[in-house]
């Protein structure tokens, strides 16, 4: 059977996991699916990380071993994550070595808790990156609009960086404009710009999980019917028009001038793909949003149910004019997507911040 995996990769939709553990790094299972699916890359946050060290025993010996040697909480937990990411990173060498520095990145994020300090998160973002010292490996910085000012310098500093918990439109031409400037100020200086990759990651059924909810209150209402048949449609919509922006951006004598310098586009990546309301396809988000130039990276479970029943065509241009309408029906309902962005970024950075601090308790305690 031919896997739908692999059709993905052949539309121009580069697949990466979004998850990491220990385990699957030594028993082989990540260079299995990096032949077998294509896997072209792994994304990691600090959610993951806490429930591989405190869920699985991969981690136990190493973690008795640092407290043998004084190491603090936070000094484990970085210890832990480095060495992780790195042997993913060299895992995927080949992939990043073969598509010329495309492909073949694992993804580590600053503290959240620098999600609102812009020189907190430019300072420890080199500091991993040094501390990695990988070419293949993208260091994670939130889209707040303190990340903004960040992820233009980390970018002119020549740092691969992941844009994460990018939940609208709006927010993600910001995004696109940090970018774009970041390497504008790198050729002013006169170095090289063709080695730089990056992604912004927009996160996907979050949204509809906060907007469907605002739908349901309608339902009590003489707007009903409306709400009713927008349920679902908001995440998707919002990428469509994202990736619209992104191929206007591609065409701009701005980004022409970066190209002919040697300069790689940065991709759209979806995030948070796995199906949250079980009404919905458990492939939703992978579905109807396979386009050229993209990345999807994959909850485990998400890429396990596309590889068995998955339907890879490109349908990323698909219905734009509903894409178009949507934002202005919801309004109608006073459903504000700037609103439901900010809502959403605010949610996700202490989604990131829960998990980080109970995993750095987990290990001060031990």
């Amino acid at each position: 059977m031919t896997n739908s995996l692999q059709q993905i990769k052949k539309l121009g939709q580069s697949v990466w996991l979004d998850y990491i553990r220990r385990n699957i790094l030594d028993s082989g299972e990540v260079t299995r699916m990096i032949a077998a699916d294509g896997l072209a890359g792994m994304t990691s946050n600090p959610a993951i990380f806490e429930k591989a060290i405190i869920e699985y025993d991969d981690y136990d010996e190493a973690v008795s071993t640092l407290i043998r040697n004084g190491s603090g909480a936070m000094e484990i937990y970085e210890t832990l994550a480095l060495e992780d990411v790195r042997h993913a990173a060299d895992l995927f060498r080949p992939v990043y070595d073969e598509s010329s520095g495309r492909d073949g990145f694992v993804c580590l994020e600053v503290s959240p808790h620098l999600a609102y300090d812009t020189d907190g998160t430019i300072t420890e973002a080199k500091r991993l990156w040094t501390a990695l010292d990988r070419s293949n490996v993208m260091i994670k910085v939130p889209a707040t609009r303190e990340g903004l000012p960040a992820i233009k310098q980390l970018i002119a500093a020549g740092i691969n960086i992941n844009v994460t918990l990018l939940f609208g439109v709006v927010r993600y031409r910001e995004v696109v404009n940090a970018f774009t400037d970041g390497l504008q100020n790198r050729a002013a200086q006169g170095k090289p710009l063709n080695h730089i990759a990056s992604v912004a990651s927009f996160f996907l059924s979050r949204i509809d999980v906060l907007v469907d909810k605002e739908l349901d209150k309608r339902n009590q209402t003489e707007a009903a019917a409306s709400a009713q048949s927008l349920r679902g449609r908001t995440a998707v919509a919002c990428a469509r028009l994202a990736y619209q922006h992104y191929l206007e951006w591609k065409e701009s004598s701005r980004w022409q001038a970066l190209a002919e310098k040697g300069a790689q586009t940065q991709r759209l990546l979806w995030a948070s793909t796995g199906t949250k309301d079980p009404a919905y396809s458990d492939i939703k988000y992978i579905e109807a949003l396979i386009g050229r130039e993209t990345v999807n990276t994959m909850p485990p479970q998400t890429l396990t149910a596309y590889r068995d029943h998955g339907q890879p065509a490109l349908r990323i241009e698909q219905e734009l004019d509903g894409a178009y309408a949507l934002p202005g029906m919801l309004a109608e309902l006073d459903i504000h997507l700037d609103a439901v962005s900010e809502q959403l970024e605010a949610e996700g950075v202490q989604k990131f911040i829960k998990p980080f601090d109970k995993l750095l308790g987990s290990l001060h305690q031990q």
